[in-house]
């Protein structure tokens, strides 16, 4: 699994702290004086440390924690990002670009290329990802085509709405069937993420793991223009939803909503079921929709900082 963003940060600041306090070889690292120092909780820090354990600069303890490995002189100036972590900035990128109107609905491969600095091995290795999540699609003999996406705060609220009259509806479907390894595959997933996972997951990899539970539970209901309406949702909400995402900790909280959801359909709920998707979609909503506002508030602020910063 590749570090996010956020772990290789800390990993990075963690570094920055040895060195700046003179830390030696054999010194103890605790997760919890380095999740009070950096403010963050335990599960981040304790992905930055096993990512410094990987380069050799910290080991683990007979007893449990982490010792610095390796001798002041010897820590590195900070961690260098995989290009794994590289194309995921760029995918991001032209996702953002997209969303907000930046990019033309039809574009080239080498206007690609000029536009983010890539190799055509990279690029290919990118809109093949995002081909196969539907956003995009090659055309015949030169090109590609952006899809339709859902751009406004509206039509993601809509979106909401309509998922709000088809997944409790689907839970009761006189067809339901539950697919329990699939479901408990899906709560495995869940608990993972419960369990310190979310902190190293990507944006898109964790929209995959939840959109992915909600359409396992709605193919349970044996009705197709329910599943089909789902799948198209989540492909057309998808860039937004990005912009939309909670942060990891808010986040959890939604995951254990996910595993009690599951918990009531393994236990042949449906009706309670029914009624804390319900509860669970509504409450969402309005969470996601706040997210946005917050940031609209707040993105003025940030265009006058950046210009006092220039003057």
């Amino acid at each position: 699994m590749q570090p996010t963003p956020l772990i290789t940060q800390l990993a990075n600041r963690i570094v920055e702290h040895m060195r700046s306090e003179g830390l030696g070889e054999g010194e103890r690292l605790t997760e919890r004086r380095l999740a009070e120092l950096f403010r963050v909780s335990r599960s981040p820090i304790r992905g930055a440390l096993r990512l410094l354990e990987e380069a050799g600069i910290v080991r683990p303890t007979e007893r449990g924690g982490f010792v610095i490995a390796k001798p002041e002189g010897m820590l590195p100036a900070t961690l260098e990002a995989s290009s794994t972590d590289d194309d995921e900035q760029v995918y991001f990128q032209i996702a953002d670009d997209r969303l907000n109107g930046r990019l033309p609905e039809r574009i080239t491969e080498n206007e690609l290329l000029r536009r983010y600095s890539l190799t055509r091995g990279r690029l290919t290795r990118i809109l093949r990802r995002i081909a196969n999540e539907g956003w995009i699609e090659r055309l015949p003999g030169h090109g590609w085509a952006f899809l339709p996406v859902l751009t406004s705060l509206q039509a993601y609220e809509d979106s909401y709405r309509f998922r709000l009259l088809i997944e409790p509806a689907a839970i009761l479907e006189p067809r339901f069937t539950l697919n329990r390894p699939a479901l408990e595959r899906c709560r495995e997933q869940q608990q993972w993420l419960i369990d310190g996972g979310i902190w190293e997951v990507s944006d898109a990899k964790l929209f995959e793991l939840n959109s992915g539970m909600h359409e396992t539970i709605i193919e349970c209901s044996q009705n197709g223009f329910f599943i089909d309406a789902l799948k198209r949702i989540d492909r057309v909400r998808r860039l937004i939803d990005y912009r939309q995402m909670l942060d990891r900790e808010s986040a959890i909280g939604r995951c254990r909503e996910h595993v009690h959801l599951l918990d009531l359909l393994l236990a042949d709920k449906r009706i309670e079921a029914s009624d804390f998707m319900r509860q669970h979609l509504t409450e969402l909503s309005t969470l996601k929709t706040a997210v946005r506002t917050k940031r609209q508030e707040k993105a003025p602020q940030d265009i006058q900082n950046k210009r006092a910063a220039a003057e």
